[in-house]
């Protein structure tokens, strides 16, 4: 790391970040209070609410959203007529999935081949220790040159949109400048990145009924429909032989223009087992960034172990639909549930219902900020250039932010780099990226405010 003292100072305060990592890694955070306890939540933001209350941010709240959960709000005044900033992470997290399948317990911050491990280290409560490190820099090398306005989600990963709602509801709250989200990641470890589009998303939980109950499969099967394999072959449509996605009236064959995916490396990323071929045509970066992408999250049907011969009478699945910046996603959402019903075989009834949407984002590359950014990216990752990519997911809080206040320039940096396998088992972030990014962050809103570097 650079001799910068920002950069000296990050570097001291590491190991405080990761015994801050680690309490909040600890709270099971997920917003399924069908599956989580509410309680552990509210503790998370809770947590964070008193950490931006001991650096001295006015105003903290807990922001009761419309959804049920709460985001957590502060607000730190920088010097007269000084420019804001909003700063953005979430500290909700995915379920851990197959805790079995962790290497060490999920929600036990742990150090391991100079990585450390557990869910939402990195996406994304990883990115508010990120924000803190940042001002604690700043704050002792000369002050914080920049209004500051913090908002921590509590609900991101679930899509339920209370925090769009409140801000809907209460416009002057996250008026800004410019706004930093804290949710995306570097291309790859090591490699600055600000991430300059979102893929959009919409969720459909599609219902199939052919019967008024199950059936013997052999005393009926062969004539009575099926409504498992009817859904199958409605899955099944929605992907071309080459796995490509095909949505009816869906336009598929958008070109990214930008930092490319080399296919060896995104297999190695993606950890795709030898001989298992990739699915869809165009690049990679094609692929993820610039076109849609249709994925099955989950089928209710009898499980193996303990099924029956039977013709099933109701199969359901939940169904997710990634669009590119360009297409909008309502209008994706009606085109998925038409090319459903008019997929259905059999004549069997099909229900769909939208239960998730999320709107494409673009970013403008062009903006002094994104210049302020690039120049900051360049001390804390010496002789690297900062690169611009996309990110298939979604972030649907950005395009509230960006219609509420379109003035606002929106920057997207984090720590979810390919290595940190958000998302899946074994989430993990790299200290030496949020200790760069840190440093990064807190010369860019130096930069940003005026000030050298």
């Amino acid at each position: 790391m650079s001799s910068n003292p920002v950069a000296v100072t990050v570097a001291s305060l590491i190991p405080r970040a990761k015994e801050e990592l680690t309490e909040l890694v600890a709270f099971k955070s997920v917003a399924d209070f069908d599956q989580f306890p509410r309680e552990e939540s509210e503790g998370a933001a809770r947590w964070i609410a008193a950490a931006l209350t001991a650096e001295g941010f006015q105003d903290v709240a807990l922001l009761d959203t419309p959804d049920g959960t709460q985001s957590v709000y502060g607000y730190l005044p920088g010097p007269e007529g000084a420019k804001t900033v909003l700063l953005y992470a979430h500290y909700d997290v995915q379920p851990p999935l197959d805790e079995a399948g962790w290497t060490t317990p999920p929600f036990e911050l742990t150090e391991r081949d100079g990585r450390w491990y557990g869910r939402g280290a990195a996406d994304c409560k990883g990115g508010v220790i990120m924000h803190l490190l940042a001002l604690r820099a700043l704050k002792a090398n000369g002050g914080v040159p920049v209004n500051v306005k913090i908002v921590v989600e509590g609900s991101e990963e679930q899509g339920t949109g209370g925090l769009e709602r409140y801000a809907e509801e209460h416009p002057d709250l996250l008026t800004a400048d410019t706004i930093v989200i804290g949710d995306a990641g570097n291309f790859r470890a090591g490699l600055p990145t600000v991430t300059t589009t979102l893929r959009g998303m919409t969720l459909v939980r599609v219902r199939i009924d052919t019967l008024e109950g199950n059936l013997h499969s052999g005393q009926f099967g062969g004539a009575a429909p099926d409504a498992l394999a009817a859904l199958v072959r409605v899955l099944d449509s929605l992907r071309a032989e080459d796995g490509s996605t095909t949505v009816d009236g869906l336009t598929g064959d958008s070109a990214w223009q930008g930092i490319q995916y080399e296919e060896e490396q995104f297999r190695k990323d993606a950890k795709v087992l030898d001989g298992v071929g990739l699915i869809g045509s165009g690049t990679v970066a094609d692929r993820i960034w610039a076109r849609p992408a249709v994925t099955v999250l989950g089928i209710d049907c009898p499980p193996v172990v303990g099924a029956t011969p039977s013709v099933q009478a109701s199969a359901r699945a939940l169904v997710s639909l990634r669009v590119p910046p360009g297409v909008d996603a309502a209008k994706a959402t009606e085109l998925l549930r038409a090319h459903v019903e008019s997929h259905t075989p059999w004549g069997a009834r099909v229900t769909t219902e939208q239960i998730g949407q999320g709107q494409a984002f673009r970013g403008d590359p062009a903006s002094p900020a994104y210049q302020a950014m690039a120049d900051a990216m360049a001390v804390a990752y010496p002789g690297q250039e900062m690169q611009y990519a996309g990110q298939g997911g979604s972030i649907p809080l950005c395009n509230t932010l960006a219609a509420l206040y379109p003035k606002a320039e929106i920057l997207l940096i984090g720590l979810s780099e390919p290595e940190a396998q958000i998302h899946a088992v074994n989430e993990s972030v790299s200290p030496d990226e949020l200790e760069r990014l840190s440093v990064a962050e807190a010369l860019f809103l130096r930069n940003y405010a005026g000030g050298a570097a």
